[in-house]
């Protein structure tokens, strides 16, 4: 699955190359350059983090997220999980990204440390325990759901018996939660995912999305998740994601980064799009940018979706050769690379510091400097 900045795990770098993008004053086209050479940008001169030291687990900071992920992994309790997600609210989008983390994590675990039977097995000890200790704990039957969705996309094929068999247990475990907690969207929100691999109908998506709309009508993730499920070819298309895209955008109250949706169904459709000539130059893509320019620009600083936006406009702006506003963005987002466009790559640091290094080599190829990089 596409959504969701879920804990991944790295393989050992082997790149000792990256190269760069130059792009000559005169306008005279692009070219590729070794980060050895002569006249090379340096991304650190920026203050930029060695690729090495880019956090793949997040979009963003969350000092609090990471400490209670540091102290449930090393001592396999779940108290503190459960803490943090009673003390996150329900209505913005932290609890469900929050959420999103718990479950990767556990992933992750059972990932490294397969084994034993029931669902978690040997790795992710604490989720089983949590669920088994605390049955009634809303964020534990969340957890479980989400982890069941990331396990089912993860490990199972579409359209498979296992694959349908894991999602109708994350059903169940959404519904739970849901009772548990009748405010809280992010059960519902989970379920986009299950309602796109189990192909729900028309009817019973619009249903689902109404629950949604009746707790946070301007939840980013869950707008996020439905692009999914009408873009998908079997009960969706291209045309309705985008215009699913476009009525989102057009009603988002003011701070909201709904502006910044048609972007993401841009990008969704990208291999198909990309055939156009001349692709990045596109209205389309021009005004999808600019209002995910917009979007950045209103929403508050502290936001936990912006980043999300800022990395995507990041890969939209270094291939429109926008680099100054390029650079904007990574002044933001520079340390933390968990989410899309990265995250579906095999190395997300590793694709990431290549979009960075073009957008300091181009920045630098047409007058800029760290001087002159407003922050």
């Amino acid at each position: 699955m596409e959504i969701l900045w879920f804990l991944m795990a790295l393989a050992l770098l082997t790149a000792v190359l990256v190269p760069f993008l130059r792009r000559g004053r005169g306008g005279g086209g692009i070219q590729l350059v070794s980060p050895d050479a002569p006249d090379a940008a340096d991304p650190a001169s920026y203050g930029f983090l060695l690729q090495e030291q880019l956090d793949v687990r997040m979009p963003g900071p969350d000092t609090d997220l990471v400490d209670v992920l540091d102290v449930v992994r090393g001592t396999q309790d779940w108290r503190a999980a459960s803490q943090l997600l009673a003390g996150t609210g329900a209505e913005g989008e932290r609890r469900w990204q929050r959420v999103q983390a718990f479950a990767g994590s556990a992933s992750l675990e059972l990932q490294q440390r397969p084994g034993g039977t029931g669902g978690a097995g040997a790795g992710a000890q604490w989720l089983r325990s949590w669920r088994t200790d605390a049955p009634k704990d809303a964020g534990g039957a969340a957890v479980q759901a989400e982890f069941l969705v990331q396990q089912a996309f993860r490990t199972a094929t579409p359209g498979t018996d296992e694959f349908r068999i894991i999602l109708e247990e994350a059903r169940a475990a959404c519904g739970q939660a849901a009772l548990l907690a009748p405010g809280d969207p992010v059960p519902y929100v989970i379920e986009l995912s299950i309602a796109r691999g189990l192909g729900y109908s028309r009817p019973e998506f619009e249903q689902l999305w109404l629950k949604i709309l009746d707790r946070a009508p301007a939840h980013m993730g869950a707008h996020l998740a439905a692009l999914h499920y009408w873009g998908e070819k079997w009960h969706g298309s291209r045309e309705l994601a985008h215009s699913f895209a476009e009525a989102a955008a057009a009603r988002a109250p003011r701070g909201s980064l709904l502006s910044a949706l048609p972007l993401f169904a841009v990008y969704q459709h990208l291999p198909e799009l990309a055939l156009v000539n001349d692709f990045y130059g596109t209205e389309v893509v021009r005004n999808a940018i600019e209002g995910a320019l917009f979007a950045a620009h209103s929403a508050r600083p502290d936001d936990p979706m912006l980043p999300h936006v800022r990395h995507l406009l990041v890969f939209f702006l270094v291939r429109s050769e926008r680099w100054g506003e390029a650079m904007q963005q990574l002044v933001h987002v520079d340390g933390h690379v968990g989410a899309m466009p990265w995250t579906v790559a095999a190395d997300p640091a590793a694709d990431y510091a290549v979009y960075r290094a073009l957008a300091v080599a181009g920045y630098e190829a047409n007058g800029g400097s760290p001087a002159t990089l407003p922050r």
